[in-house]
């Protein structure tokens, strides 16, 4: 395992749509990055890094039937062939998307767990990220059972190339399965499955949830809804604490999410800022110090490649960095090499 390296000052960093700070690795090449300073940002090249799987979280989540290739037809052939489950692949991609903005984001309130859908501007910003992914291959997708997520899961896909059909799976009951089937083999080899989860929802609120934030600042005072917004584990009333979320997030990566990468499937995940936070503290082993300043834009999305049982973070794969992202890891180019010959 990968060791931490030094934490001399504690600052955040943007990367393409994320930002906050986390120690280096090890030089997995150049990154564009900003640096916070006093309120502003300033251009900064960082060296790229990586970091190896560890603990965090002792939650076990629940599995789902679909996680398994001999019980999800569409799942075996989301990559064009069944795999060896005992086999790992050399490299897999790892997408992760915050949703777009909500309606409630726009309103200023409390979200959390309500289900509420994307704004226009959201649903734009789900397409300009399925624009920045759209040469990136997918086998699986994971999304929160929230609709915003869901929303932005199904906007960007339809800006892929491979122009292949997301498909929620249903395992709610028998029924529920019997009545989802694909009696047709080479539509299933054109779908990709879409599995939703709880686990990765936004963290519950409690009592704030359709709060408007300035209010509620101007009732109980800055520093105590700052407390609830951004300390590690004190959570709001009746509510949630990231740590909270955490756990249960992470559990579900480690439970569910993380055999598919090992195998090779390339999974992308929709879903929020604080399960989203609490995945990434996991994969860059950031402390409970450094993931509460780490904020994820809407709609940006971000690329870790996973190899050898290692996280490797590359920003986000968009223009003009995009053939930088592409250029690291032959698998990518050759995917999109392949693309460009079907496509034309």
């Amino acid at each position: 395992m990968a060791a931490m390296a030094s934490h001399q000052s504690i600052a955040t960093r943007q990367s393409h749509g994320y930002i906050g700070k986390s120690a280096l690795h090890q030089d997995c090449g150049n990154i564009s990055m900003k640096l916070f300073r006093g309120g502003s940002f300033e251009p900064l090249k960082r060296e790229g890094y990586c970091c190896s799987k560890r603990s965090c979280g002792s939650i076990q989540a629940s599995s789902s039937s679909y996680q398994n290739s001999a019980n999800n037809p569409i799942l075996a052939q989301s990559s064009g062939t069944i795999k060896d489950p005992s086999k790992k692949s050399s490299e897999a991609a790892l997408i992760l998307i915050r949703h777009g903005e909500s309606l409630w984001n726009e309103k200023n309130l409390f979200t959390g767990c309500v289900d509420v859908p994307l704004t226009k501007k959201g649903v734009e910003e789900a397409i300009e990220a399925g624009k920045r992914i759209s040469n990136m291959p997918i086998d699986m997708i994971y999304t929160s059972a929230l609709i915003r997520a869901q929303m932005t899961a199904m906007l960007a896909m339809t800006q892929h190339r491979r122009k292949k059909v997301p498909i929620v799976m249903h395992d709610e009951n028998e029924q529920a399965k019997a009545w989802s089937q694909i009696f047709s083999e080479e539509t299933k080899k054109q779908c990709i499955p879409v599995v939703t989860a709880w686990q990765l929802n936004e963290r519950m609120y409690g009592e704030l949830q359709g709060l408007n934030k300035q209010e509620t600042a101007d009732k109980y005072g800055k520093e105590q809804v700052h407390e609830w917004r951004r300390s590690y584990d004190i959570p709001p009333p009746n509510g949630e604490s990231l740590e909270m979320c955490a756990e249960r997030a992470v559990a579900y990566f480690k439970d569910q999410i993380e055999p598919q990468l090992q195998q090779g499937k390339n999974v992308m995940i929709a879903a929020h800022g604080n399960s989203l936070r609490s995945i990434i503290m996991y994969l860059d082993e950031l402390t409970s110090q450094e993931v509460i300043s780490l904020e994820l834009s809407t709609g940006i999305p971000m690329l870790y490649i996973v190899k050898e049982d290692k996280y490797i973070r590359r920003g986000s794969p968009a223009a003009p960095t995009e053939a930088g992202v592409y250029a690291y890891t032959k698998n990518l180019a050759k995917y999109r090499q392949k693309l460009d010959e079907m496509l034309h």
